[in-house]
C-alpha cells in the first residue's frame, strides 16, 4: 500500500524518484501553478518555456515528463495539467484530481514528492487523498507478471511549516482513502468470493478490528425477524441472505444517522433474468453496502461526534426452483405486502427491509445509498448520482454536502402522481410502476417504509460506483468507492451541528 507524508521541505531538495507539479493554461500561455518555485528557480526561469516546447497545453489530465537539471534531489519532473489558471487558484478536486493521475502515472515509483498547491489543510488533504486513490490497484487474483507496484511513497510538500492543520489534513485524507479503497476491494472482488456471509464475516472482522459492534442476522434469524423483502431476493441462491448492523457510538454525540446500503453480492435478474451482456459486471451491487461499510469504518477512525448506525443488506439474487416468482406476494418486515412484478427489481426490496428496521431505532436521519436503477444511469450518465429525499432540505443539504465532499450529484424530484403507477389489486403495493421516471419510481417505493417524522435520504449511485473505462484522474477502472465521501462529510458535519 502506498505510504503518506507531508514535508516541509523544498521541492529541489527533497530525495525522490520524481517531483511533480502543476501546470495550467494561462492568458498568455503555460502557467507554472504555486508549490513548484524552487523548481522554476532550478531551471533558471525557463520551466514554463522548457514544458511548453514539450508539448505541455495545462489541459486537466494532460501528463509531460522532463529530466531533471544539476543539483535537483529527484530524477525527474512530472508535470500535471489542471486546466484553466484562475486567480482564485484551483479547486480541491483538481488538485485530488491531479495528485491521481500523477500517481497513476508513477507506478513502479519508490518515491515520488508532490510539489501541487499545497498551502492550505483543506489542500493538503486533496493532494494526498487524490495521490492514495488515484495509486490504487486491485491485483489479488493477478497471477502472471506484468504491470508496475503502486508507488511506493507519497510525500505532500507544504508551506504550512509545523503546521497542525496539515498533519490533520493528511490523516483524514489517510483515513478516507484507505475506507474507499477498502469500499472498491469488496465491490471488485467477484461474486465467488464474495456472496452474503462473506461479506459480513468481513464487517464482523473490522468491527473487532475498529472497536465497532457488530449484528449479524442469518437465513433463520431473518425467517423469525419477518424480513420477507431481504429473504424474498435471497431465496434463489444456494448462498443465503444476512443482515448486518454495524453500529459506532460517541459519547458526546448529540445525534444519530442510520446509513442502509444495497448489498446485492450478485444480481442476475432472478426469474426476470437480465440478458446477455447487462450482467457481467453485476458483482458491483453491493457497491451500496460497500459504502456504507466504509462509512461507518472512516466515522470511527475520524472520531466523529456523532452516532452512526450501518444497515448491510446483503442478499444473492439467483434464479432456481426456490426463486421469488413474478406475481408472488412478500410480507416485507414492518408488515407492509409488495407483488413483485419483476424480480429484477430486488434492490429495492432489501432496502425497505433495513429502512423499516433503521427506523425503529429512531436516528435523526436515515440515508439509503444503491446501485438502484438503470434510468438514472440515463438520466445523469456515469459520473453523477441522483440525490432524494423525503423533504427538499434535507435533498438539497445532501447534495450540497455531496458537493463539498468533492462528489458529483444532482437532486431529483419525488413526483407523487408516480405513485399510483405502484398500486396492486392485491397487495399494499407492488415493486414495479410507470417505465418512465424508473429511478424517480423506485425512490417513491422507498419512501413508503420511511417512519413518519425522519428525515429520510436516498443515493441512487448507479452510474459512477462502477467505472468501466479507462481510468481518469483518481479513479480506476472497476470498483470506485462512490458515496463514502458524501456519507463521511455529513457525518462530520452532523457531529459539528
Amino acid at each position: 500500500m502506498t505510504a503518506l507524508s507531508v514535508s516541509t521541505s523544498s521541492a529541489a531538495a527533497l530525495r525522490a524518484d520524481a517531483v511533480v507539479i502543476g501546470v495550467a493554461k494561462g492568458p498568455k500561455g503555460l502557467v507554472v501553478a504555486s508549490g513548484a518555485e524552487a523548481l522554476v528557480e532550478a531551471f533558471e526561469g525557463k520551466l514554463a518555456d522548457l514544458l511548453a516546447t514539450l508539448g505541455a497545453t495545462g489541459a486537466e489530465g494532460e501528463t509531460v515528463k522532463l529530466a531533471a537539471p544539476a543539483g535537483l534531489k529527484a530524477g525527474f519532473v512530472l508535470a500535471v495539467g489542471l486546466g484553466e489558471a484562475t486567480e482564485a487558484g484551483y479547486s480541491e478536486e483538481t488538485l485530488r484530481r491531479a495528485a491521481g493521475v500523477a500517481a497513476r502515472t508513477l507506478a513502479g515509483a519508490k518515491k515520488a514528492a508532490l510539489a501541487l498547491p499545497a498551502e492550505s489543510a483543506e489542500q493538503v488533504e486533496a493532494v494526498a487523498l487524490g495521490g492514495l486513490l488515484g495509486a490504487y490497484d486491485f491485483t489479488v487474483y493477478r497471477t502472471t507478471e506484468g504491470g508496475k507496484e503502486p508507488v511506493g511513497e507519497l510525500v505532500v510538500l507544504t508551506g504550512r511549516k509545523g503546521s497542525k492543520e496539515a498533519k490533520a489534513g493528511l490523516e483524514r485524507a489517510t483515513v478516507l482513502g484507505e475506507e474507499m479503497n477498502r469500499a472498491r476491494d469488496l465491490i471488485n472482488t467477484p461474486p465467488n468470493d464474495l456472496h452474503p456471509k462473506a461479506f459480513a464475516a468481513i464487517a464482523q472482522a473490522a468491527g473487532k478490528e475498529h472497536g465497532i459492534k457488530v449484528e449479524v442476522l442469518d437465513e433463520k434469524a431473518l425467517a423469525k425477524g419477518g424480513f420477507g423483502g431481504i429473504l424474498g431476493v435471497g431465496t434463489g441462491s444456494a448462498n443465503p441472505p444476512r443482515l448486518v448492523k454495524l453500529a459506532y457510538t460517541h459519547p458526546k454525540a448529540k445525534a444519530t444517522l442510520a446509513f442502509v446500503g444495497k448489498g446485492i453480492t450478485y444480481d442476475s435478474g432472478g426469474i426476470s433474468l437480465k440478458p446477455a451482456g447487462h450482467n457481467e459486471t453485476m458483482k458491483c451491487d453491493m457497491s451500496g453496502a460497500a459504502a456504507v461499510f466504509a462509512a461507518v469504518v472512516a466515522a470511527k477512525r475520524l472520531g466523529l461526534a456523532v452516532n452512526v448506525t450501518g444497515w448491510l443488506a446483503l442478499a444473492e439474487n439467483m434464479p432456481s426452483g426456490t426463486a421469488t416468482r413474478p406475481g408472488d406476494v412478500l410480507r416485507m418486515y414492518g408488515g407492509k405486502t409488495v407483488e413483485v412484478l419483476n424480480t429484477d427489481a430486488e434492490g429495492r426490496l432489501v432496502l425497505a427491509d433495513a429502512i423499516v428496521r433503521a427506523g425503529e431505532e429512531n436516528p435523526d436521519a436515515i440515508v439509503d445509498v444503491a446501485t438502484l436503477t438503470g434510468a438514472m444511469v440515463m438520466a445523469l450518465g456515469n459520473r453523477t448520482f441522483g440525490v432524494m429525499a423525503n423533504t427538499d432540505a434535507f435533498r438539497d443539504r445532501l447534495h450540497a454536502t455531496a458537493g463539498r465532499a468533492g462528489e458529483q450529484s444532482w437532486p431529483m424530484p419525488l413526483p407523487a402522481e408516480l405513485r399510483k403507477g405502484m398500486d396492486s389489486p392485491v397487495a399494499d403495493l407492488a415493486n414495479m410502476g410507470e417505465r418512465m421516471g424508473g429511478g424517480l419510481t423506485a425512490g417513491i417505493f422507498l419512501k413508503e417504509f420511511v417512519a413518519d417524522g425522519i428525515e429520510w435520504g436516498h443515493l441512487d449511485i448507479a452510474g459512477p460506483a462502477f467505472h468501466e473505462a479507462a481510468p481518469f484522474g483518481y479513479t480506476p477502472k472497476g470498483g470506485t468507492g462512490s458515496a463514502v465521501r458524501t456519507l463521511v462529510q455529513l457525518a462530520q458535519e452532523t457531529a459539528q451541528g
